[in-house]
């Protein structure tokens, strides 16, 4: 199947309502029709909380909250619907599994691996942790053209070693990390990897079984699905015996008085880890964001986004020149459809201001990794264009002119062009 973002746009409300060419498709895409109406529907027939009553409505909005798991489940390549659980966001997913593993498997000085290009969501939790538990947090580094130094990972393997933690696609560069190979050094090494999907899962093929995750954290919002609606994916295995490590009400199996105290007994996985009243509304929304891109085919829209993000390198780099510095990778087998630059010396929200002055909507920032543009020598952020099943090249080539009208108009008010320095791993 062909992807044609024209006919794709038609099923876009807003992208047929508001004059913008938008290019934030990493902090949050666009929803159809499709989706948009299953919400509603869900609230004009079936609104009801789930799991709490034996009446007819109940039950009903049970089962399509059920089906929801199942659908999701299935997208990610998992046969066990169970291992599905729903949470708010990327964010909380990363927070859950990282709190879960402090309390059932960390102790005082066990080895936790991230990487310099993960987004705040997925380093945060574990600095946090490494402060409360005295882990010892390791930062591995980018290697040639912004990718993982795969052989400083290896090195830093130890014995000790009991979380790798990783995007499969960072936000900023676009860099797709080699999940297989950072799996096997995991394995070897008796660690659990932790992926943040956020980034993949709207993009790219993902089947958890052949990526061997142990966890995987993915959010709805940037998948055409409804805001408030995450994922959190476990190994069937993990999922049993992990604790949750927020309680309530709708996680526990039975709470018990007796002898004078009180305890419970935790539910089975999935809704051991959903707690409290789930967004039922929203994980409909997000499965039939599901099936809407489970109908396109997730390797026609990888293959659709490499050509888009191949056009919009060689239109940027055409019309800039040597006043554009990209941070990325230029080998597309390894890059996502994000292409995160600067002009000149200018700073990157000027850049994003002027940009929305012509209708064009980009981020502009440090993009929740500003360790990362430290890194790269970008220290006042970037401006990041992202793409989605709906961008075409004529969004591209208004990007492309109206980042060379733009430059001019720097030129003449005096400010100096000249690429940021580079770094030597890059």
């Amino acid at each position: 199947m062909v992807i044609d973002p024209e006919t794709i746009r038609e099923d876009f409300p807003l992208l047929l309502s508001r004059k913008v060419t938008y290019l934030d498709n990493a902090a949050t895409s666009q929803r159809p029709k499709q989706v948009i109406e299953a919400i509603a529907e869900f609230y004009r027939s079936l609104n009801s909380n789930v799991h709490r009553g034996i009446y007819e409505l109940s039950q009903e909005a049970s089962k399509v909250y059920e089906e929801a798991h199942e659908v999701v489940a299935k997208f990610i390549g998992s046969d066990d619907w169970r291992s599905v659980s729903f949470t708010r966001n990327s964010t909380e997913s990363l927070n859950i599994i990282a709190q879960s593993l402090a309390e059932k498997e960390l102790r005082e000085g066990d080895e936790v691996i991230v990487t310099i290009m993960e987004h705040n969501s997925n380093v945060l939790p574990w600095v946090r942790l490494s402060k409360l538990l005295d882990l010892r947090l390791k930062v591995i580094v980018l290697g040639d053209d912004y990718r993982l130094d795969y052989d400083e990972l290896a090195s830093e393997m130890t014995s000790r070693t009991k979380v790798v933690a990783v995007t499969h696609v960072s936000n900023v560069l676009g860099t797709i990390n080699d999940i297989k190979r950072i799996k096997s050094l995991a394995s070897e090494a008796g660690a659990y990897l932790i992926v943040d999907g956020a980034q993949s899962v709207p993009h790219l093929p993902v089947n958890v079984r052949e990526l061997g995750v142990d966890a995987l954290a993915f959010s709805g919002h940037k998948m055409l699905g409804p805001m408030g609606i995450g994922v959190l994916y476990l190994r069937p295995e993990l999922a049993e015996d992990l604790p949750p490590p927020i309680v309530g009400g709708g996680m526990v199996k039975e709470t018990g008085f007796r002898e004078g105290t009180l305890s419970y007994e935790v539910a089975e996985p999935p809704w051991k880890f959903e707690a409290g009243t789930p967004n039922v509304a929203g994980a409909v929304g997000l499965s039939e964001a599901v099936k809407y891109l489970s109908k396109l085919g997730m390797n026609n829209v990888e293959e659709f986004e490499r050509g888009l993000t191949e056009y919009g390198l060689k239109e940027l780099t055409t019309e800039l020149g040597d006043e554009l510095k990209v941070y990325g990778p230029r080998d597309l087998k390894v890059k996502a459809g994000i292409i995160s630059f600067n002009i000149c010396s200018a700073n990157p929200h000027l850049i994003a201001s002027l940009l929305s002055s012509e209708g064009i909507a980009v981020r502009s920032g440090y993009h929740c990794a500003q360790h990362l543009h430290q890194f790269i020598g970008a220290s006042e952020g970037s401006v990041r264009a992202s793409f989605y099943i709906y961008n075409t090249k004529e969004d591209v080539d208004k990007l492309a002119n109206s980042l060379k009208k733009i430059t001019k108009e720097i030129g003449k008010a005096g400010v100096k062009c000249t690429n940021p320095p580079k770094k030597s791993c890059c």
